[in-house]
C-alpha cells in the first residue's frame, strides 16, 4: 500500500526546542528532506513570535524554500491573522489548526474553540485560491481535560467541513492515547463524515505511536505526520511527547511491505543534519507559555 508521510520537523519539531535555528539551516534541512523523497513538508507556522520565537522567520523561510517538482510546503496558522501573514509570505498551502478541548485552545491559541473557528472561517473565505487542510490538536486526549468526547471532536470536524476543507488531521498531541481509543474515535468520525480525507498526527510515548500507525493503516488511513529524529511537542500542552520519528515510521512501514517513496539512506542523512543543527544552534532559554 502507498502511504504518504508529511515531515513536520521544521515546524512542530523545532517549536518545542529551546534553540533558534537559522533560516539557512532550515532551508538546508528542507533540501535534505526533498533529496530523501519527501513530497510534503510542513515548513513553518505563522504564530505570535513572542510565544514561539522559533517561528519568527516563517515568512523568510516560505519565501526561500527550494522549488522542486511534486513537493508541497505547508504552513500552519491558528487564526485569521496567521492566515493573512502566511498568504502575504507566499504560502499556497495552509494548515489551519484548532483544538478539540477548550482548555488547550485557551492555552495554545489564547481563545475559545468557537472564537478560533470563527476567525479561521472568515479568513479561509477571503482566500479562495489557497489550498487549506485542517488540523485538530488534542483530538483524543487533553492535558487539562482528559479524554475528549468523540462527539465533540465531530463538531470541530464539521466546522472545518463547513469551511470547505476536506482534508482533516487528528492529533494525539500528548502521545499517550491508547491505540484502541484513537481507532474508536476515528471510526466514529469516519462513519459520520465518510467523504472527508483523514490523516493522523501522532506524538510518541513509549513507542506506541508505531502500533497506532500500523493499526490505522489497516483501517485505510494512509497519511501521517512525522518529524525527523522524533523531535517536537507542544509548548502549551504539559507532558506532550515528541513526534513519531520519520525514520522509524518509514522503516516500520517498509518492513510491513508498504511503499512510502522515501529513501532510508538519504533520510538518515537528513536526520543527522537535523540533530546537528539542533545541538549546535544557540539556546533561547526555556519557553514560558505566559509570555
Amino acid at each position: 500500500m502507498k502511504v504518504e508521510i508529511t515531515d513536520v520537523f521544521l515546524r512542530d519539531g523545532l517549536q518545542d526546542e529551546a534553540v533558534l535555528v537559522t533560516t539557512a539551516h532550515k532551508l538546508e534541512i528542507a533540501e535534505a528532506l526533498i533529496a530523501a523523497g519527501l513530497k510534503r513538508i510542513e515548513a513553518a507556522s505563522f504564530v505570535n513570535p513572542k510565544r514561539v520565537p522559533q517561528m519568527a522567520d516563517a515568512a523568510e523561510v516560505i519565501a526561500a524554500l527550494p522549488v522542486a517538482p511534486g513537493v508541497t510546503y505547508t504552513s500552519l496558522a491558528l487564526n485569521g491573522r496567521g492566515i493573512e501573514r502566511a498568504v502575504d509570505a507566499g504560502a499556497t498551502d495552509i494548515a489551519v489548526v484548532t483544538s478539540a478541548s477548550q482548555a488547550h485552545s485557551n492555552a495554545n491559541a489564547g481563545q475559545a474553540i468557537e472564537d478560533a473557528l470563527a476567525s479561521l472561517a472568515s479568513a479561509v473565505a477571503r482566500f479562495p485560491g489557497t489550498r487549506f487542510v485542517a488540523g485538530i490538536s488534542t483530538a483524543f486526549t487533553c492535558p487539562f481535560e482528559g479524554t475528549v468526547d468523540p462527539e465533540y471532536l465531530l463538531r470541530v470536524v464539521r466546522a472545518f467541513k463547513d469551511m470547505g476543507i476536506n482534508d482533516v488531521g487528528l492529533a494525539d498531541t500528548l502521545g499517550t492515547t491508547p491505540t484502541e481509543q484513537v481507532l474508536a474515535s476515528m471510526e466514529h468520525i469516519r462513519q459520520a463524515e465518510p467523504d472527508l480525507t483523514y490523516y493522523l498526527h501522532l506524538h510518541n510515548a513509549h513507542g506506541q505511536a508505531l502500533a497506532t500507525a500500523s493499526a490505522a493503516v489497516d483501517t485505510g488511513i494512509i497519511r501521517f505526520d512525522a518529524a525527523l529524529g522524533g523531535y517536537g511537542g507542544c509548548p502549551f500542552a504539559p507532558g506532550a511527547h515528541g513526534n513519531i520519528a520519520t525514520e522509524e515510521l518509514v522503516r516500520h512501514l517498509h518492513d510491513a511491505g508498504h511503499d512510502t517513496g522515501i529513501d532510508e539512506t538519504r533520510l538518515a542523512e537528513a536526520v543527522r543534519l537535523a540533530r546537528d543543527v539542533v545541538t549546535n544552534s544557540p539556546a533561547i532559554g526555556l519557553l514560558d507559555p505566559a509570555r
